[in-house]
């Protein structure tokens, strides 16, 4: 990946987790979702905040694979998590990040480890303090030893 994709990487992880929050919570269809994030959200400026160009394809791939894999991402990270914990104890918000991030693991061989684990990191820190973002990562390096080879 090239550095200039980096910044536009990032900005479709972060709105590939706000996307997969309002599927969570809502349960539009996919491809209005979609359609609303491209026309309304990537790259926009809203309440005088300008979002960052994002990376569209990438932004699309996350967001159809988690959806299309989701019993399969959420098996994995359920192997994962301590005993008594339940992907349904999860916070919504956590778990989608979670499953962004195992979905990259598992489906993106061509990013390494290190940069999808960073990335959720950064993406985490949005979100929540220092505690609950060791736990992601903790998590999904745990994914990693599972679903990649060597």
């Amino acid at each position: 990946m090239t550095r200039s994709k980096a910044p536009n990487r990032s900005a479709a992880r972060l709105a590939a987790v706000q996307a997969l929050y309002q599927l969570e919570m809502e349960k539009p269809q996919l491809h209005l979702l979609l359609d609303e994030f491209h026309m309304h959200r990537l790259g926009a400026e809203i309440e005088d905040d300008q979002y960052l160009e994002a990376d569209v394809a990438f932004f699309d791939d996350v967001v159809r694979g988690v959806a299309a894999r989701r019993d399969e991402i959420d098996g994995v990270l359920s192997a994962r998590l301590a005993d008594g914990w339940s992907i349904a104890r999860l916070d919504r918000t956590m778990l989608q990040i979670l499953r962004a991030g195992a979905y990259e693991l598992m489906a993106r061989a061509d990013i390494s480890v290190g940069t999808v684990i960073g990335e959720y990191l950064d993406v985490a820190h949005a979100f929540f303090d220092a505690r609950e973002t060791k736990f992601v990562n903790g998590l999904l390096d745990a994914v990693a030893k599972d679903v990649r080879k060597g």
